[in-house]
C-alpha cells in the first residue's frame, strides 16, 4: 500500500528571494501589487510613466535594494528593453512581470466621434505595452521558470455606453493571456486578473491621496459588501506569481466583489 500525501506547509512568504517587475506600479493598483511583493518577501522593480510617484514609492516603503524604480513608458519599445535592462542589471534574474499599466478612463465618446488617433493611444497603452513588457522578459522568465500576469478588467466581458477603446484593449489581454500560456508553457506561466470597481483614492501619490467619497450605497451594491481596494488585487497577484498556483495558467480571474453575478434590472 503506497503512503498518503503528507500535509503540505504553506510558505509563510511565497516570493521569498524572487523578483517581480510592475508596470504602472507607482500609484492604484499597480502600487497594491508592488507593495504586496514586498509583503510577500520577494524584490520589486517598479515602472511608472509618474517619476514623482516612483520616487515616493521607495522613501515610503524603506525596503533598501529590494525596490527600485524607473521611469518607463510601456508604449516605447525603447523605454521597455531599457526599463527590463535596467531590472536585470540591478537584480541579476527576473521572476515575475505584472502587465499593469494602462489608460484608466474607460469612457471616450461615442464611436462614431472617437478619433482614430485616441484609439490608437489606448491599443499602445493597454494592450501593446503588455506585448512589449512580455517580449523583452520572457527569455529571463523562462530561465527561472517564472509567471506573467496581465492586469485587464471586468469590461473584457460587460460594457457601458461609450467604452469601445478601453473593452477592446481589456478584451485583447484576456486573449494574449490563453495564447502566450499556450505558447510560453511550461517554462512561464502567465494569467490575467480582471478588477472590478476598486478605489485608489488613498494609493496615490502623497499630494493627491486622499479619503474616499463613496457611500454605503455604493459599497453595498456589491454582494460581498464593499468595493475593492489595491491590496485585493496584490493577494490574488501574489498567488499567480508564486508557486502555489503552479498548476493554473492561461485563466483569466474576476476579483470584483461580485459584481459581475449579481443580476441587474431597471
Amino acid at each position: 500500500m503506497s503512503k498518503a500525501p503528507a500535509i503540505a506547509t504553506y510558505d509563510a512568504q511565497p516570493l521569498r528571494d524572487r523578483v517581480v517587475l510592475v508596470t504602472g506600479g507607482a500609484q492604484g493598483i499597480g502600487r497594491g501589487i508592488a507593495q504586496a511583493v514586498l509583503g510577500a518577501g520577494g524584490s520589486v522593480m517598479i515602472g511608472d510613466l509618474d517619476a514623482d510617484a516612483g520616487h515616493a514609492c521607495l522613501q515610503e516603503w524603506k525596503v533598501g535594494e529590494r525596490a527600485a524604480f524607473r521611469q518607463l513608458d510601456v508604449s516605447r519599445e525603447t523605454s521597455v528593453h531599457r526599463w527590463v535592462k535596467a531590472a536585470i542589471d540591478h537584480f541579476g534574474s527576473l521572476h515575475g512581470l505584472v502587465n499593469n499599466a494602462g489608460i484608466a478612463d474607460p469612457h471616450q465618446g461615442p464611436l462614431h466621434e472617437l478619433p482614430l488617433e485616441t484609439w490608437n493611444r489606448y491599443l499602445a497603452t493597454n494592450l501593446t505595452g503588455a506585448f512589449l513588457c512580455s517580449k523583452y522578459t520572457l527569455p529571463s522568465l523562462s530561465a527561472a521558470g517564472g509567471a506573467i500576469v496581465h492586469v485587464a478588467s471586468t469590461r473584457a466581458f460587460q460594457s457601458e455606453p461609450d467604452t469601445e477603446a478601453y473593452a477592446a484593449t481589456k478584451g485583447g489581454l484576456v486573449a494574449l493571456t490563453h495564447a502566450m500560456a499556450v505558447s510560453a508553457g511550461p517554462k512561464v506561466r502567465v494569467n490575467a486578473i480582471l478588477p472590478g470597481w476598486i478605489v485608489t483614492d488613498e494609493w496615490k501619490k502623497p499630494q493627491e491621496r486622499h479619503r474616499s467619497k463613496l457611500s454605503r450605497k455604493d459599497h453595498a451594491q456589491h454582494p460581498a459588501g464593499r468595493a475593492g481596494t489595491p491590496d485585493d488585487i496584490g493577494a490574488l497577484a501574489v498567488y499567480l506569481l508564486s508557486d502555489a498556483s503552479g498548476f493554473v495558467t492561461g485563466q483569466p480571474f474576476v476579483i470584483d466583489g461580485g459584481m459581475t453575478i449579481k443580476m441587474q434590472y431597471v
